[in-house]
C-alpha cells in the first residue's frame, strides 16, 4: 500500500501492535480493539478510530500503522455487532454511549497521557460527531474525512431514494467487517444482479438475492420522510452547533457526502469553533486512494497543531479547494466566497443565454413552453458519474446521455474568456406535467472544443403538482469550484431521472420502494427557467 502512494512523510517510529483487546461498552458488551503504538520511550497523544468496517485492510495500515509511525497511539475499534465486537449493530443508536465508554477505558490505560483526538472517514466520521455530543475534556481535536452526520440525507435526497448508495452501504456495512473475501464476493454478487435488483417491483427486499437479509436497509428504504419518527435522533448535525473541539473537514467535489461536509463546516463557523476545510477533486473512495497523500498531510498537520502545539505544517488559509478546469489548488479565507449570482436562461433551440426572456403583459395563465420530453420508467434515464459510491462516480463524458430523447440540454456560446464558478449552484424551473408527479434532475456541464460534455455538479428534486398547472421548483445543485476555459461552453442538462443512482419515479404518488405500477410522464419546461451560477 505504501508503494502506491507518493509524498507520504518518512516514518519517525517503528510500530508495535496489541491486537484483540476487549473494551467494555456501556452495557458490558465487548468492543474488540487493536492498539497501535510507537515503539519509542515517551508520551504520545492518542487517536481514536471507531469503525463498523473491520480493523484489517485498509484501516489497519492507513490509520493504525501510518499514524503510529508519526508518533501517535492509535486505538482502532470495531463498532458493536461488527468485527467480532459483542451486541447488535444499529446505524445510530449506540455510538454516543459506546464512544464515551471507550474514553472511560482509555483513562485507565498507563500509556494514555490525556491528549485525545478522533479521525476517520464516512461512518467513522459519524462516530466522531456522536462523541462530540458530549465531548470529554480530553478530546482536543477531530478530523472528519468525507464524513457522515445525517444518515437520512445519505439515503434520501430531495425526496428521492439514493438507490445506488443504499445498496453500496448495505454491502459495506454487512460484509466489509467480515474480511476482504466476503466483502468482495458480496460486491460482485451485487454488481451481477444490479439490473434485476434496481428494476424490481417492488424494490424493497429485492437486494436480498445479493446481500441476504439486511433489516436496517429495508427500514431505511421504507422511511423516506426525514420527519418520520423512525429517524428521531439519527442526525447529529446539532453537535457541530455547540462543540468547541477544533475540527478539520475534508471532502471531495464528487463525494457522496460533500453537502454534509459543507454543512458541518458552516455550522462550526457559525458556532465560532476553530475549523478548516479541504475540498479535493475526489469521489468518496478516491479521497482515500489517489487523494490519500493530501488527505493524510492535511490530517497530520491538524493533529500535530492541536495535540502537540506544532503548527509548522498548517496552511495559513482556513479553506483550500481544488479548482476544476484549471487543475489547481486555491486558498480562500472562507467558504463559500462572497460572490453575486449570474442567471443563465433556457431558450428555445437548446440555447443557454444571459438574456432574460421578455415578459408579457398581462401574464398568460401558462408561460410559453421552451421544450418538452417524456420520461418512461420502463426505460429510465441512466445515471452517468456524479456523487456515487460505486466505481462509476466522478466526472464523466455525458455525450451518450445527452443524446437521449428524455434529456434536455441548453448550451451557451463558446466563451471568449475564462469563467469561474465558485460556490453553491442552483436552478429555478417552471414545469408542467401530465401526471402531477415527476422528478427533476439538473446538471451543470463543461463542454470542450471537441464536444465532450463533462459533469461539474448536479441536484435533484421531487415534484408533486396539479396536472397541467405550471409549478415552480428550485433545485439545489450543491457547490463547486470550476473554471470554464476560453473556447469551452457551459451546458445545463435537465432530465427526470438518473437510474440507478436514484430509484425510478413511478409516475404516481406511490412510495418508490413499494411501487408496483409505473406510468410514463410528459414534462414541459416553461419560461422563465434559469441556472444560477455564483461568481460567473
Amino acid at each position: 500500500m505504501r508503494a502506491t502512494w507518493r509524498g507520504l512523510p518518512a516514518k519517525r517510529h517503528d510500530v508495535g501492535l496489541q491486537p484483540g483487546l476487549e473494551v467494555p461498552a456501556a452495557d458490558g458488551s465487548p468492543l474488540v480493539t487493536d492498539h497501535y503504538f510507537p515503539r519509542t520511550e515517551g508520551d504520545f497523544p492518542t487517536l481514536l478510530v471507531r469503525s463498523p468496517y473491520g480493523r484489517g485492510l485498509p484501516w489497519g495500515p492507513m490509520y493504525g500503522v501510518l499514524f503510529a509511525e508519526q508518533g501517535f497511539h492509535v486505538v482502532l475499534q470495531s463498532c458493536r455487532g461488527t468485527g467480532g465486537s459483542g451486541g447488535s449493530f444499529h446505524l445510530w443508536r449506540n455510538e454516543p454511549a459506546d464512544g464515551r465508554a471507550t474514553v472511560a477505558w482509555l483513562r485507565e490505560q498507563p500509556w494514555f497521557d490525556g491528549r485525545l483526538a478522533t479521525i476517520g472517514p464516512s461512518y467513522l466520521g459519524y462516530v466522531q460527531w456522536a462523541l462530540a455530543l458530549e465531548p470529554p475534556p480530553e478530546l482536543k481535536a477531530m478530523v472528519v474525512q468525507v464524513g457522515l452526520h445525517d444518515p437520512h440525507a445519505l439515503f434520501h435526497a430531495g425526496g428521492l431514494l439514493n438507490l445506488d448508495t443504499a445498496l453500496a452501504v448495505g454491502a459495506g456495512m454487512t460484509y466489509q467487517h467480515r474480511g476482504t473475501g466476503p466483502f468482495l464476493r458480496a460486491t460482485m454478487r451485487l454488481q451481477r444482479r444490479l439490473p434485476a435488483i434496481t428494476t424490481a417491483r417492488p424494490l424493497r427486499r429485492a437486494y436480498e438475492s445479493a446481500l441476504g437479509e439486511v433489516p436496517w436497509l429495508d427500514e431505511v428504504m421504507a422511511h423516506p420522510d426525514a420527519d418520520d419518527p423512525y429517524w428521531a435522533g439519527a442526525s447529529l448535525a446539532h453537535a457541530a452547533d455547540r462543540t468547541t473541539v477544533p475540527t478539520g473537514i475534508i471532502t471531495g467535489w464528487h463525494d457522496v457526502l460533500a453537502d454534509q461536509a459543507f454543512e458541518q463546516y458552516a455550522r462550526l463557523r457559525r458556532a465560532g469553533c476553530e475549523t478548516a476545510l479541504l475540498v479535493g477533486p475526489w469521489t468518496h473512495t478516491s479521497a482515500l486512494q489517489q487523494g490519500w497523500p493530501e488527505v493524510f498531510a492535511e490530517s497530520l498537520a491538524w493533529l500535530r497543531a492541536h495535540l502537540d502545539g506544532d503548527r509548522s505544517a498548517t496552511r495559513p488559509s482556513r479553506v483550500r479547494v481544488h479548482v476544476g478546469g484549471a487543475q489547481q489548488w486555491r486558498d480562500l479565507p472562507d467558504w463559500p466566497p462572497a460572490a453575486p449570482d449570474t442567471a443563465w436562461f433556457a431558450a428555445p433551440d437548446g440555447r443557454l443565454t444571459a438574456d432574460a426572456p421578455p415578459s408579457a403583459e398581462p401574464a398568460p395563465p401558462t408561460p410559453p413552453a421552451v421544450a418538452a420530453f417524456r420520461y418512461d420508467p420502463a426505460d429510465p434515464t441512466p445515471s452517468v458519474g456524479g456523487r456515487l459510491l460505486s466505481r462509476t462516480a466522478g466526472a464523466r463524458d455525458n455525450r451518450r446521455l445527452e443524446a437521449r430523447d428524455d434529456v434536455l440540454t441548453f448550451t451557451g456560446p463558446p466563451l471568449t474568456a475564462p469563467v469561474e464558478v465558485l460556490g453553491p449552484v442552483a436552478a429555478r424551473l417552471t414545469i408542467t406535467t401530465d401526471t402531477g408527479h415527476c422528478d427533476v434532475v439538473t446538471r451543470l456541464c463543461d463542454v470542450g472544443p471537441d464536444g465532450r460534455s463533462t459533469n461539474v455538479c448536479d441536484g435533484v428534486a421531487s415534484v408533486r403538482a396539479v396536472v397541467g398547472r405550471p409549478f415552480e421548483v428550485t433545485v439545489a445543485m450543491s457547490s463547486t469550484a470550476h473554471r470554464f476555459a476560453a473556447g469551452h461552453r457551459m451546458r445545463w442538462q435537465i432530465s427526470a431521472g438518473a437510474h440507478p443512482r436514484y430509484a425510478r419515479h413511478p409516475g404516481t404518488g406511490e412510495p418508490r420502494a413499494d411501487a408496483t405500477e409505473f406510468v410514463p410522464t410528459g414534462i414541459t419546461l416553461h419560461t422563465p427557467s434559469s441556472l444560477h451560477l455564483p461568481g460567473s
